[in-house]
């Protein structure tokens, strides 16, 4: 066997998106030689380039004879594969759902060179030396509950050049009897889940996202989120990225005994247990936050940056959660919205309603911010996802100019063609001045700066113009 020695760490891209070729450092002398088989901080630099797909078992195969061929198997995991005796000639197949399902890519593999292998990519070999040791890591334990897909060594239609022919090497029959290409099932790509399904933002997830196979929207009575067992509720390594949408809203009931509970459990502890599964699991965790971890006493618009200073319980509870939701050691973006608008019960629905029924109501006119309607949040989600934006969080409201709940009043009127002049400024001392029921403190200020979250692609529509829209569709 000849070794490159001297050759420097680095890493080429193939036909097949997400499989790389990577040259290993080799160091020798009369002795033998020396080679970093896996080096995570080097490995996963930019100049490299390769994901930090997070190893839990190395295998080992090893390989007595010339010409020994195994696969070709795509399992439901990532591989790093490499030599540490002997040369393989490695045969790699896209068996993903796609457009680069049956891509094919051949290479020969030595101790100084290994190759990352993509879930779902269909993996083979064929020894070109005797003791030829073939190992691999792999980011999961194996499962016989997992999804595993096959295509056979022989297959015409992505017709791999063997070295050494099939007909003369020694084969397993199990490997003999997978299926052709065109009888393969793909890989489906890893899940999606998305907790809170029923409600607003949620079914503003579904229209933006669609329904299919491997989106999972799951409603309380699916998925409770509060459960002890959440953490063995589900294969979580299945799982590519949890969009956490389920949460307590209601801000006065989070300030009675009860609600309180509820507040924390939901806001906080759950979203604890998610990071800890995403951090696990390598998945990309989606929280939304809220205005409310603000007091509302700053002069202009909230920035990512601004410390927080919750008033109420549950915008303690929001506060927490986001601390919890930043913990994860996986990609997470936290999404801080405000004055929510979406498909069921809100401020503008109510608006409207009280107009056309001739009722003129009394509206808060001292807490400034702008409407945010759920399928922004979703189209905003979206966005971060499919571009990998860097973690962190990012305000995502509508644009346009600040304006009061009394000034939001006054437009569902007119834009709902009542008189404006019948809604009624009032302060927020005044408007619950006379409830006996348990009352949240309000951020006076919920305006949040959207410069982040433009330099991220995220462009949200003025909420005045969302707002007619919206009336349109109701």
């Amino acid at each position: 066997m000849t070794l490159e020695f001297g050759r420097s760490l680095g890493s080429r891209t193939t036909p097949i998106p997400g499989l790389m070729l990577f040259d290993l450092p080799v160091h020798g002398d009369a002795r033998g030689w020396f080679k970093e088989n896996w080096q995570r901080e080097k490995m996963t630099a930019g100049e490299v380039g390769l994901p930090d797909f997070g190893p839990v078992q190395n295998n080992i195969s090893f390989n007595d004879s010339v010409g020994t061929t195994r696969g070709i198997h795509a399992e439901p995991w990532d591989k790093f594969v490499s030599v540490a005796t002997g040369r393989i000639f490695g045969a790699w197949v896209d068996l993903r759902a796609g457009d680069t399902f049956g891509a094919v890519f051949t290479a020969e593999l030595d101790p100084s060179r290994a190759i990352f292998v993509p879930r779902g990519v269909g993996n083979s070999y064929q020894t070109l030396e005797e003791d030829t040791a073939y190992t691999y890591l792999v980011n999961d334990h194996w499962s016989p509950d997992a999804t595993y897909t096959f295509l056979n060594l022989e297959d015409e239609t992505v017709a791999i050049d063997w070295p050494i022919p099939l007909d003369e090497v020694e084969i397993s029959e199990k490997d003999k009897r997978h299926p052709r290409l065109s009888d393969v099932v793909p890989m489906p790509p890893k899940k999606m889940l998305v907790t809170g399904a029923n409600g607003q933002l949620g079914r503003a997830l579904k229209a933006e996202l669609g329904d299919h196979a491997w989106i999972e929207y799951a409603s309380r009575a699916d998925l409770d989120v509060t459960s002890p067992d959440l953490t063995t509720a589900r294969r979580w390594r299945d799982y590519s990225t949890i969009i956490n949408a389920a949460g307590f809203t209601k801000v006065d009931d989070a300030e009675t005994p009860a609600g309180r509970v509820a507040a924390w459990s939901e806001n906080a502890g759950a979203v604890a247990a998610l990071s800890k599964i995403s951090s696990e699991n390598a998945i990309t965790l989606v929280h939304i936050s809220s205005d409310y971890v603000f007091d509302g006493s700053k002069s202009g618009s909230y920035t990512e940056a601004d410390p927080v200073c919750p008033l109420g319980v549950y915008a303690q509870s929001k506060a927490a959660g986001d601390a919890a939701a930043a913990a994860s050691t996986g990609r997470h973006y936290i999404i801080r919205t405000s004055w929510v608008i979406g498909d069921g019960a809100n401020f503008v629905r109510t608006m409207a309603s009280l107009a056309e029924r001739g009722v003129n109501p009394r509206v808060v006119d001292d807490q400034t911010g702008r409407l945010t309607f759920t399928a922004d949040i979703a189209a905003a989600i979206r966005t971060l996802l499919e571009r990998r934006a860097p973690s962190g969080t990012y305000n995502v409201t509508g644009s346009g100019d600040a304006a009061t709940w009394f000034d939001i009043a006054r437009e569902v009127f007119r834009l709902t063609g009542h008189d404006p002049e019948r809604v009624t400024g009032v302060s927020t001392a005044e408007y619950f001045a006379s409830s006996t029921a348990p009352v949240a403190p309000r951020p006076a200020n919920s305006l949040l700066d959207l410069t982040s979250a433009e330099r991220h692609g995220i462009r949200t529509p003025s909420w005045r113009d969302s707002l007619e829209a919206y009336l349109g569709s109701i």
